[in-house]
Protein backbone atom coordinates (compact mmCIF):
# COMPACT_ATOMS: atom_id res chain seq x y z
CA UNK A 1 0.00 0.00 0.00
CA UNK A 2 1.29 3.45 -0.95
CA UNK A 3 0.24 6.26 1.42
CA UNK A 4 0.24 9.93 0.57
CA UNK A 5 1.66 12.63 2.86
CA UNK A 6 -1.69 13.37 4.57
CA UNK A 7 -2.27 9.68 5.34
CA UNK A 8 1.24 9.31 6.76
CA UNK A 9 0.73 12.41 8.92
CA UNK A 10 -2.58 11.05 10.19
CA UNK A 11 -1.00 7.71 11.13
CA UNK A 12 1.80 9.51 12.95
CA UNK A 13 -0.68 11.69 14.85
CA UNK A 14 -2.70 8.60 15.85
CA UNK A 15 0.42 6.95 17.23
CA UNK A 16 1.41 10.10 19.14
CA UNK A 17 -2.11 10.40 20.58
CA UNK A 18 -2.09 6.77 21.76
CA UNK A 19 1.26 7.30 23.51
CA UNK A 20 0.04 10.53 25.12
CA UNK A 21 -3.19 8.94 26.28
CA UNK A 22 -1.25 6.08 27.87
CA UNK A 23 0.44 8.77 29.98
CA UNK A 24 -2.71 10.69 30.84
CA UNK A 25 -2.27 13.38 28.18
CA UNK A 26 -3.71 14.20 24.76
CA UNK A 27 -2.91 16.25 21.68
CA UNK A 28 -5.79 18.43 22.84
CA UNK A 29 -3.50 19.64 25.64
CA UNK A 30 -1.32 21.26 22.98
CA UNK A 31 -3.45 23.86 21.22
CA UNK A 32 -1.22 24.26 18.19
CA UNK A 33 -1.02 20.54 17.37
CA UNK A 34 -3.27 19.07 14.64
CA UNK A 35 -5.49 16.12 15.62
CA UNK A 36 -5.83 12.80 13.76
CA UNK A 37 -8.97 12.51 11.63
CA UNK A 38 -10.01 9.31 13.43
CA UNK A 39 -12.24 10.68 16.18
CA UNK A 40 -12.62 7.35 18.00
CA UNK A 41 -9.64 8.27 20.12
CA UNK A 42 -11.47 11.31 21.49
CA UNK A 43 -15.04 10.07 21.77
CA UNK A 44 -16.62 9.36 25.15
CA UNK A 45 -15.17 9.99 28.59
CA UNK A 46 -13.50 6.60 29.05
CA UNK A 47 -10.39 6.95 31.18
CA UNK A 48 -7.68 5.15 29.25
CA UNK A 49 -5.40 5.06 32.31
CA UNK A 50 -8.14 3.16 34.13
CA UNK A 51 -8.68 0.88 31.15
CA UNK A 52 -4.98 0.06 31.09
CA UNK A 53 -4.93 -0.83 34.80
CA UNK A 54 -8.03 -3.03 34.49
CA UNK A 55 -6.98 -4.80 31.30
CA UNK A 56 -5.46 -7.81 33.08
CA UNK A 57 -6.96 -11.25 32.56
CA UNK A 58 -8.63 -12.23 35.83
CA UNK A 59 -7.90 -15.93 35.28
CA UNK A 60 -4.25 -15.25 34.43
CA UNK A 61 -3.80 -13.09 37.53
CA UNK A 62 -5.51 -15.71 39.70
CA UNK A 63 -3.21 -18.46 38.41
CA UNK A 64 -0.13 -16.24 38.94
CA UNK A 65 -1.26 -15.33 42.44
CA UNK A 66 -1.78 -18.97 43.39
CA UNK A 67 1.66 -19.87 42.05
CA UNK A 68 3.43 -17.04 43.87
CA UNK A 69 1.51 -17.35 47.10
CA UNK A 70 2.57 -20.96 47.65
CA UNK A 71 6.25 -19.87 47.61
CA UNK A 72 6.00 -17.14 50.24
CA UNK A 73 8.14 -17.60 53.35
CA UNK A 74 6.53 -17.22 56.77
CA UNK A 75 7.65 -13.60 57.21
CA UNK A 76 6.71 -12.72 53.61
CA UNK A 77 3.28 -14.22 54.26
CA UNK A 78 2.90 -12.04 57.35
CA UNK A 79 3.71 -8.91 55.33
CA UNK A 80 1.31 -10.04 52.61
CA UNK A 81 -1.55 -10.60 55.07
CA UNK A 82 -0.97 -7.30 56.87
CA UNK A 83 -1.14 -5.22 53.71
CA UNK A 84 -4.10 -7.06 52.18
CA UNK A 85 -6.01 -6.67 55.47
CA UNK A 86 -5.52 -2.90 55.29
CA UNK A 87 -6.74 -2.86 51.69
CA UNK A 88 -9.79 -4.95 52.60
CA UNK A 89 -10.63 -2.68 55.55
CA UNK A 90 -10.49 0.35 53.24
CA UNK A 91 -9.13 2.41 56.13
CA UNK A 92 -5.82 3.46 54.63
CA UNK A 93 -2.36 2.77 55.98
CA UNK A 94 1.29 3.70 55.44
CA UNK A 95 3.88 0.92 55.62
CA UNK A 96 7.60 0.57 55.06
CA UNK A 97 8.95 -2.86 54.08
CA UNK A 98 12.54 -2.89 55.30
CA UNK A 99 14.83 -5.55 53.87
CA UNK A 100 18.23 -5.80 52.28
CA UNK A 101 18.89 -7.26 48.83
CA UNK A 102 17.98 -10.93 48.58
CA UNK A 103 15.16 -10.97 51.13
CA UNK A 104 12.45 -11.04 48.46
CA UNK A 105 10.83 -7.58 48.47
CA UNK A 106 10.21 -7.74 44.72
CA UNK A 107 8.63 -11.18 45.13
CA UNK A 108 6.22 -9.74 47.73
CA UNK A 109 5.36 -6.86 45.38
CA UNK A 110 4.52 -9.29 42.58
CA UNK A 111 2.36 -11.44 44.86
CA UNK A 112 0.41 -8.47 46.23
CA UNK A 113 -0.15 -7.10 42.72
CA UNK A 114 -1.42 -10.44 41.42
CA UNK A 115 -3.71 -10.88 44.46
CA UNK A 116 -5.48 -7.56 43.96
CA UNK A 117 -5.54 -7.62 40.16
CA UNK A 118 -7.18 -11.05 40.27
CA UNK A 119 -10.06 -9.24 42.06
CA UNK A 120 -10.17 -6.43 39.47
CA UNK A 121 -8.58 -3.95 41.84
CA UNK A 122 -6.04 -1.34 40.79
CA UNK A 123 -2.41 -1.50 41.98
CA UNK A 124 0.14 1.17 41.06
CA UNK A 125 3.73 -0.09 41.12
CA UNK A 126 6.33 2.67 41.17
CA UNK A 127 10.01 2.94 42.00
CA UNK A 128 12.44 5.75 42.68
CA UNK A 129 14.69 4.79 39.74
CA UNK A 130 13.98 3.68 36.21
CA UNK A 131 16.01 0.48 36.58
CA UNK A 132 14.11 -0.57 39.71
CA UNK A 133 10.76 0.17 38.03
CA UNK A 134 11.56 -2.40 35.31
CA UNK A 135 11.58 -5.13 37.98
CA UNK A 136 7.98 -4.37 38.92
CA UNK A 137 4.86 -5.57 37.11
CA UNK A 138 3.73 -2.60 35.00
CA UNK A 139 6.21 -0.43 36.92
CA UNK A 140 6.82 3.28 36.40
CA UNK A 141 9.06 5.82 38.09
CA UNK A 142 7.31 7.77 40.83
CA UNK A 143 8.03 11.11 39.20
CA UNK A 144 6.48 10.10 35.88
CA UNK A 145 3.49 8.29 37.40
CA UNK A 146 2.51 11.04 39.85
CA UNK A 147 3.97 14.08 38.08
CA UNK A 148 6.20 14.94 41.03
CA UNK A 149 8.23 18.11 40.33
CA UNK A 150 11.96 17.62 39.69
CA UNK A 151 12.96 20.81 41.48
CA UNK A 152 11.03 20.29 44.66
CA UNK A 153 10.69 22.14 47.95
CA UNK A 154 8.73 21.84 51.18
CA UNK A 155 5.62 23.47 49.65
CA UNK A 156 5.54 21.58 46.32
CA UNK A 157 2.55 19.62 45.08
CA UNK A 158 2.25 17.14 42.23
CA UNK A 159 1.02 18.35 38.85
CA UNK A 160 -2.27 16.40 38.97
CA UNK A 161 -5.41 18.32 38.00
CA UNK A 162 -8.46 17.43 40.16
CA UNK A 163 -10.63 16.43 37.17
CA UNK A 164 -7.90 14.64 35.18
CA UNK A 165 -7.67 10.98 34.26
CA UNK A 166 -4.77 10.60 36.67
CA UNK A 167 -6.82 12.04 39.56
CA UNK A 168 -9.61 9.58 38.75
CA UNK A 169 -7.08 6.74 38.67
CA UNK A 170 -5.77 7.76 42.10
CA UNK A 171 -9.31 7.72 43.52
CA UNK A 172 -9.91 4.17 42.30
CA UNK A 173 -6.52 2.76 43.31
CA UNK A 174 -6.49 0.15 46.10
CA UNK A 175 -2.73 -0.11 46.72
CA UNK A 176 0.38 1.88 45.86
CA UNK A 177 3.78 0.14 46.04
CA UNK A 178 6.82 2.45 46.05
CA UNK A 179 10.16 0.61 45.84
CA UNK A 180 13.62 2.07 46.61
CA UNK A 181 12.03 4.83 48.69
CA UNK A 182 15.07 5.73 50.89
CA UNK A 183 16.95 7.31 47.97
CA UNK A 184 14.29 10.01 47.36
CA UNK A 185 14.08 13.38 49.13
CA UNK A 186 11.36 13.55 51.77
CA UNK A 187 9.79 16.53 49.98
CA UNK A 188 8.68 14.14 47.21
CA UNK A 189 6.70 12.01 49.66
CA UNK A 190 5.23 15.08 51.30
CA UNK A 191 4.18 16.60 47.96
CA UNK A 192 2.38 13.36 47.07
CA UNK A 193 0.70 13.31 50.48
CA UNK A 194 -0.57 16.89 50.09
CA UNK A 195 -1.81 16.16 46.56
CA UNK A 196 -3.67 12.99 47.56
CA UNK A 197 -5.32 14.72 50.54
CA UNK A 198 -6.51 17.46 48.19
CA UNK A 199 -7.82 15.08 45.51
CA UNK A 200 -9.56 12.76 47.99
CA UNK A 201 -10.85 15.55 50.27
CA UNK A 202 -9.56 14.06 53.52
CA UNK A 203 -6.78 14.79 56.00
CA UNK A 204 -5.80 11.12 56.33
CA UNK A 205 -2.20 10.37 55.26
CA UNK A 206 -2.10 9.99 51.47
CA UNK A 207 -5.84 10.61 51.34
CA UNK A 208 -6.61 7.32 53.04
CA UNK A 209 -4.91 5.18 50.42
CA UNK A 210 -2.82 2.15 51.40
CA UNK A 211 0.76 2.87 50.39
CA UNK A 212 3.76 0.61 50.96
CA UNK A 213 7.30 1.95 50.71
CA UNK A 214 10.18 -0.45 50.35
CA UNK A 215 13.94 -0.34 50.47
CA UNK A 216 17.08 -0.45 52.59
CA UNK A 217 18.29 2.56 54.57
CA UNK A 218 21.82 1.14 54.35
CA UNK A 219 21.86 2.26 50.74
CA UNK A 220 22.64 5.76 49.46
CA UNK A 221 20.34 8.42 50.88
CA UNK A 222 18.90 11.39 48.89
CA UNK A 223 21.56 13.41 47.12
CA UNK A 224 21.98 16.87 48.65
CA UNK A 225 24.62 18.79 46.63
CA UNK A 226 27.47 19.74 48.98
CA UNK A 227 25.19 18.70 51.84
CA UNK A 228 26.43 18.02 55.34
CA UNK A 229 25.71 14.82 57.23
CA UNK A 230 22.79 16.42 59.08
CA UNK A 231 21.34 17.86 55.84
CA UNK A 232 21.42 14.48 54.11
CA UNK A 233 19.82 12.69 57.06
CA UNK A 234 17.20 15.46 57.30
CA UNK A 235 16.33 14.90 53.61
CA UNK A 236 15.50 11.22 54.18
CA UNK A 237 12.04 9.71 54.55
CA UNK A 238 12.79 8.95 58.20
CA UNK A 239 13.01 12.68 58.92
CA UNK A 240 9.60 13.40 57.37
CA UNK A 241 6.37 13.84 59.33
CA UNK A 242 5.11 10.91 57.23
CA UNK A 243 7.36 8.57 59.20
CA UNK A 244 5.19 9.18 62.30
CA UNK A 245 2.29 7.48 60.48
CA UNK A 246 4.41 4.64 59.10
CA UNK A 247 4.38 1.00 60.29
CA UNK A 248 7.68 -0.79 59.68
CA UNK A 249 7.53 -4.36 58.36
CA UNK A 250 10.71 -6.42 58.04
CA UNK A 251 12.19 -9.13 55.86
CA UNK A 252 15.31 -10.77 57.26
CA UNK A 253 15.63 -14.20 55.62
CA UNK A 254 18.12 -14.23 52.74
CA UNK A 255 16.41 -15.96 49.80
CA UNK A 256 19.72 -16.17 47.92
CA UNK A 257 20.84 -18.90 50.32
CA UNK A 258 18.44 -21.21 48.51
CA UNK A 259 20.42 -20.69 45.30
CA UNK A 260 23.46 -22.51 46.67
CA UNK A 261 23.71 -25.98 45.16
CA UNK A 262 25.32 -27.44 48.28
CA UNK A 263 25.93 -26.69 51.95
CA UNK A 264 29.36 -25.19 51.31
CA UNK A 265 28.02 -22.70 48.75
CA UNK A 266 25.14 -21.76 51.03
CA UNK A 267 27.59 -21.12 53.87
CA UNK A 268 29.74 -18.90 51.62
CA UNK A 269 26.67 -16.90 50.56
CA UNK A 270 25.59 -16.55 54.18
CA UNK A 271 29.01 -15.37 55.38
CA UNK A 272 29.31 -12.83 52.53
CA UNK A 273 25.77 -11.53 53.21
CA UNK A 274 26.52 -11.14 56.93
CA UNK A 275 29.78 -9.31 56.17
CA UNK A 276 27.96 -6.96 53.76
CA UNK A 277 25.40 -6.17 56.45
CA UNK A 278 28.22 -5.25 58.83
CA UNK A 279 29.55 -2.88 56.16
CA UNK A 280 26.08 -1.38 55.69
CA UNK A 281 25.45 -1.05 59.44
CA UNK A 282 28.90 0.42 60.13
CA UNK A 283 29.74 -2.42 62.50
CA UNK A 284 33.26 -3.06 61.20
CA UNK A 285 36.16 -1.51 63.15
CA UNK A 286 33.88 -0.45 65.99
CA UNK A 287 33.61 1.72 67.98
CA UNK A 288 33.07 4.42 65.36
CA UNK A 289 30.73 7.31 64.66
CA UNK A 290 30.01 6.33 61.10
CA UNK A 291 33.24 7.16 59.25
CA UNK A 292 36.00 4.68 59.80
CA UNK A 293 38.84 2.88 58.03
CA UNK A 294 38.10 -0.80 57.45
CA UNK A 295 40.13 -3.74 56.16
CA UNK A 296 38.98 -5.58 53.03
CA UNK A 297 39.44 -9.39 52.89
CA UNK A 298 42.31 -10.53 50.66
CA UNK A 299 40.16 -12.66 48.35
CA UNK A 300 38.20 -9.57 47.26
CA UNK A 301 41.27 -7.51 46.39
CA UNK A 302 43.09 -6.86 43.14
CA UNK A 303 46.72 -6.55 44.21
CA UNK A 304 48.06 -4.36 41.43
CA UNK A 305 51.80 -4.20 40.88
CA UNK A 306 52.31 -1.63 38.10
CA UNK A 307 49.22 0.00 36.52
CA UNK A 308 46.02 -0.02 38.67
CA UNK A 309 43.76 1.19 35.87
CA UNK A 310 44.90 -1.48 33.41
CA UNK A 311 44.68 -4.16 36.09
CA UNK A 312 41.07 -3.55 37.01
CA UNK A 313 40.07 -3.26 33.34
CA UNK A 314 41.74 -6.59 32.56
CA UNK A 315 40.15 -8.23 35.61
CA UNK A 316 36.56 -7.19 34.84
CA UNK A 317 36.75 -6.98 31.03
CA UNK A 318 39.21 -9.68 29.95
CA UNK A 319 39.91 -9.58 26.18
CA UNK A 320 37.05 -7.09 25.74
CA UNK A 321 38.23 -5.92 22.29
CA UNK A 322 38.04 -9.45 20.89
CA UNK A 323 34.82 -10.26 22.76
CA UNK A 324 33.03 -7.00 21.91
CA UNK A 325 30.08 -8.69 20.19
CA UNK A 326 29.93 -11.78 22.37
CA UNK A 327 26.32 -12.21 23.57
CA UNK A 328 25.79 -11.12 27.19
CA UNK A 329 29.45 -10.07 27.61
CA UNK A 330 28.57 -6.55 28.75
CA UNK A 331 25.22 -7.48 30.29
CA UNK A 332 26.51 -8.59 33.69
CA UNK A 333 29.73 -6.69 34.34
CA UNK A 334 30.77 -3.15 35.24
CA UNK A 335 33.47 -1.13 36.95
CA UNK A 336 32.25 1.20 39.71
CA UNK A 337 33.93 4.28 41.16
CA UNK A 338 32.84 7.05 43.54
CA UNK A 339 33.41 10.05 41.24
CA UNK A 340 32.61 11.07 37.66
CA UNK A 341 36.26 12.01 37.17
CA UNK A 342 37.42 8.42 37.72
CA UNK A 343 34.55 6.96 35.70
CA UNK A 344 35.33 9.22 32.72
CA UNK A 345 39.00 8.22 32.86
CA UNK A 346 38.14 4.51 32.69
CA UNK A 347 35.58 5.00 29.90
CA UNK A 348 37.92 7.15 27.79
CA UNK A 349 40.78 4.67 28.24
CA UNK A 350 38.68 1.70 27.12
CA UNK A 351 37.02 3.55 24.24
CA UNK A 352 40.42 4.52 22.82
CA UNK A 353 41.40 0.87 22.44
CA UNK A 354 38.34 -0.13 20.43
CA UNK A 355 38.65 -0.41 16.67
CA UNK A 356 35.94 0.30 14.13
CA UNK A 357 33.80 3.25 13.12
CA UNK A 358 33.96 6.30 15.38
CA UNK A 359 31.77 9.38 15.40
CA UNK A 360 31.79 12.59 17.40
CA UNK A 361 28.52 14.28 18.32
CA UNK A 362 28.47 17.87 19.61
CA UNK A 363 25.62 19.32 21.63
CA UNK A 364 23.71 22.55 21.14
CA UNK A 365 23.77 24.46 24.46
CA UNK A 366 21.73 27.45 25.54
CA UNK A 367 20.19 29.29 28.46
CA UNK A 368 16.43 29.11 28.91
CA UNK A 369 15.04 32.43 27.66
CA UNK A 370 12.66 32.58 30.63
CA UNK A 371 15.68 32.74 32.94
CA UNK A 372 17.20 35.76 31.26
CA UNK A 373 16.79 39.12 32.92
CA UNK A 374 15.21 41.60 30.44
CA UNK A 375 18.29 43.77 30.82
CA UNK A 376 20.66 40.83 30.41
CA UNK A 377 22.27 40.07 27.09
CA UNK A 378 21.74 36.48 25.84
CA UNK A 379 25.41 36.56 24.85
CA UNK A 380 26.57 37.12 28.43
CA UNK A 381 27.63 33.47 28.63
CA UNK A 382 29.69 32.39 25.65
CA UNK A 383 29.06 29.18 23.74
CA UNK A 384 32.49 27.91 24.80
CA UNK A 385 31.55 28.45 28.46
CA UNK A 386 28.27 26.55 28.07
CA UNK A 387 29.98 23.72 26.17
CA UNK A 388 32.41 23.17 29.04
CA UNK A 389 29.64 22.59 31.59
CA UNK A 390 29.60 19.02 32.89
CA UNK A 391 26.70 18.04 35.12
CA UNK A 392 25.41 14.83 36.65
CA UNK A 393 22.49 13.47 34.65
CA UNK A 394 23.39 15.33 31.45
CA UNK A 395 25.55 14.03 28.59
CA UNK A 396 28.75 15.92 27.87
CA UNK A 397 28.98 18.51 25.09
CA UNK A 398 31.24 16.18 23.11
CA UNK A 399 30.01 12.61 22.87
CA UNK A 400 32.50 10.33 21.11
CA UNK A 401 31.24 6.84 20.30
CA UNK A 402 32.35 3.76 18.40
CA UNK A 403 30.26 0.88 17.11
CA UNK A 404 30.14 -1.76 19.84
CA UNK A 405 30.47 0.69 22.75
CA UNK A 406 28.27 -0.04 25.79
CA UNK A 407 26.30 3.08 26.77
CA UNK A 408 23.81 4.05 29.45
CA UNK A 409 20.55 5.84 28.70
CA UNK A 410 20.18 9.04 30.74
CA UNK A 411 16.47 9.69 30.25
CA UNK A 412 13.18 7.79 30.45
CA UNK A 413 12.08 7.33 26.83
CA UNK A 414 9.72 4.33 26.74
CA UNK A 415 9.50 2.27 29.92
CA UNK A 416 7.20 -0.29 28.31
CA UNK A 417 10.10 -1.13 25.99
CA UNK A 418 12.61 -1.06 28.85
CA UNK A 419 14.09 2.29 27.78
CA UNK A 420 14.56 4.28 30.96
CA UNK A 421 17.20 6.18 32.88
CA UNK A 422 19.88 3.58 33.62
CA UNK A 423 19.14 1.10 30.82
CA UNK A 424 22.32 -0.33 29.27
CA UNK A 425 22.63 -0.43 25.49
CA UNK A 426 25.27 -1.39 22.94
CA UNK A 427 25.83 0.83 19.92
CA UNK A 428 25.07 -0.88 16.61
CA UNK A 429 25.11 2.00 14.13
CA UNK A 430 26.07 5.68 14.31
CA UNK A 431 23.80 7.81 12.13
CA UNK A 432 23.40 11.55 11.67
CA UNK A 433 20.12 12.02 13.55
CA UNK A 434 19.71 8.77 15.52
CA UNK A 435 21.90 6.13 17.14
CA UNK A 436 20.89 2.52 16.62
CA UNK A 437 21.48 0.40 19.72
CA UNK A 438 20.55 -2.95 21.26
CA UNK A 439 19.28 -3.26 24.83
CA UNK A 440 21.69 -5.33 26.96
CA UNK A 441 20.05 -5.07 30.40
CA UNK A 442 16.64 -5.70 31.94
CA UNK A 443 13.82 -7.76 30.48
CA UNK A 444 14.13 -6.45 26.90
CA UNK A 445 17.62 -7.73 26.10
CA UNK A 446 18.21 -7.82 22.35
CA UNK A 447 15.56 -5.24 21.50
CA UNK A 448 16.81 -2.84 18.82
CA UNK A 449 15.97 0.83 19.35
CA UNK A 450 16.81 4.21 17.84
CA UNK A 451 17.87 6.99 20.19
CA UNK A 452 17.27 10.57 19.00
CA UNK A 453 18.77 13.81 20.20
CA UNK A 454 16.78 15.36 23.04
CA UNK A 455 16.65 18.72 24.72
CA UNK A 456 17.56 18.22 28.39
CA UNK A 457 17.38 20.80 31.14
CA UNK A 458 19.59 20.86 34.20
CA UNK A 459 17.97 20.51 37.63
CA UNK A 460 21.04 21.73 39.52
CA UNK A 461 19.95 24.47 41.91
CA UNK A 462 23.51 25.80 42.09
CA UNK A 463 23.21 27.09 38.53
CA UNK A 464 22.33 30.78 38.27
CA UNK A 465 20.28 30.00 35.17
CA UNK A 466 18.38 27.09 33.65
CA UNK A 467 20.83 25.37 31.35
CA UNK A 468 19.59 23.47 28.28
CA UNK A 469 21.54 20.95 26.26
CA UNK A 470 20.38 19.23 23.07
CA UNK A 471 22.33 16.00 22.74
CA UNK A 472 21.90 12.24 22.56
CA UNK A 473 20.90 11.16 26.13
CA UNK A 474 23.77 8.68 26.40
CA UNK A 475 27.01 8.19 28.31
CA UNK A 476 29.71 5.59 27.75
CA UNK A 477 29.29 2.84 30.30
CA UNK A 478 32.25 0.51 30.70
CA UNK A 479 32.31 2.15 34.14
CA UNK A 480 29.64 4.00 36.13
CA UNK A 481 29.42 5.87 39.41
CA UNK A 482 28.40 3.94 42.51
CA UNK A 483 25.30 6.13 42.83
CA UNK A 484 24.22 5.27 39.29
CA UNK A 485 24.65 1.54 39.94
CA UNK A 486 21.96 1.52 42.62
CA UNK A 487 19.27 -0.93 41.48
CA UNK A 488 21.62 -2.91 39.21
CA UNK A 489 22.37 -6.59 39.80
CA UNK A 490 25.53 -7.93 38.12
CA UNK A 491 27.70 -11.03 37.91
CA UNK A 492 31.09 -9.27 37.86
CA UNK A 493 31.79 -5.95 39.56
CA UNK A 494 35.11 -4.15 39.90
CA UNK A 495 35.23 -1.43 42.53
CA UNK A 496 38.01 1.07 41.80
CA UNK A 497 38.89 3.35 44.72
CA UNK A 498 41.75 5.74 43.89
CA UNK A 499 39.88 7.92 46.39
CA UNK A 500 37.60 6.63 49.16
CA UNK A 501 33.80 6.86 49.15
CA UNK A 502 32.41 10.10 50.57
CA UNK A 503 28.81 9.56 51.69
CA UNK A 504 26.50 7.15 53.49
CA UNK A 505 25.96 3.76 51.89
CA UNK A 506 28.26 4.07 48.88
CA UNK A 507 30.60 1.24 49.87
CA UNK A 508 27.68 -1.00 50.82
CA UNK A 509 25.85 -0.29 47.55
CA UNK A 510 28.96 -1.00 45.45
CA UNK A 511 29.67 -4.30 47.17
CA UNK A 512 26.07 -5.48 47.14
CA UNK A 513 25.66 -5.15 43.36
CA UNK A 514 27.10 -8.64 42.86
CA UNK A 515 25.15 -11.88 43.02
CA UNK A 516 28.03 -13.80 44.64
CA UNK A 517 31.28 -13.13 46.50
CA UNK A 518 33.44 -14.45 43.66
CA UNK A 519 32.04 -11.76 41.35
CA UNK A 520 33.38 -8.90 43.51
CA UNK A 521 36.88 -7.47 42.97
CA UNK A 522 38.17 -4.31 44.64
CA UNK A 523 41.22 -2.21 43.85
CA UNK A 524 42.12 0.38 46.51
CA UNK A 525 44.93 2.90 46.12
CA UNK A 526 46.57 4.96 48.83
CA UNK A 527 47.55 8.63 48.43
CA UNK A 528 50.68 7.61 46.50
CA UNK A 529 48.72 5.41 44.10
CA UNK A 530 49.94 2.14 45.61
CA UNK A 531 47.53 -0.74 46.28
CA UNK A 532 46.28 -1.18 49.85
CA UNK A 533 43.75 -3.30 51.70
CA UNK A 534 42.24 -0.46 53.78
CA UNK A 535 39.56 2.06 52.81
CA UNK A 536 37.02 4.41 54.37
CA UNK A 537 33.45 3.31 55.06
CA UNK A 538 30.79 5.98 55.66
CA UNK A 539 27.58 5.16 57.55
CA UNK A 540 25.24 7.71 59.12
CA UNK A 541 24.12 5.47 61.96
CA UNK A 542 21.34 7.77 63.13
CA UNK A 543 19.28 6.93 60.04
CA UNK A 544 19.42 3.21 60.94
CA UNK A 545 18.10 3.65 64.47
CA UNK A 546 14.65 2.36 65.51
CA UNK A 547 14.17 0.20 62.43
Amino acid sequence: MILDVDQLQNLALKQIEMILQANGMSLKNFGSMPLPTNTDLFEGSTNRLMQDKLSYSKSTMTAEHNRLCTSLTAEQKQVYNTILSSVAANSGGVYFLYGYGGTGKTFVWKTLSAALRSKRKIVLNVASSGIASLLLNDGRTTHSRFSIPININEDSVCHILPDSWLAELVKETSLIIWDEAPMIHRHSFESLDRTFRDILKTEMPFGGKVIVFGGDFRQILPVVPCGSRSEIVNASLKSSYIWDFTTVLRLTFNMRLQQGSNTRQQQEIKEFAEWLLKVGDGKLSEPNDGEVEIEIPDDLLIKSTHDPLSDIIECIYPEYVARLYEPKYFEDRAILAPTHETVNLINDTMLATLTGEQREYLSSDSISQSDLNPNMSPDLYSTDFLNKIKMSGLPNHKLTLKVGTPVMLLRNIDQQQGLCNGTLLQVKRLCEHVIEAAVISGSHVGHITYIPRMKMTSSDKKMLFQFQRRQFPLSICFAMTINKSQGQSLENVGLYLPKPVFTHGQLYVAMSRVKSRKGMKILICDEDGHPTNHTINVVYKEVLQNL
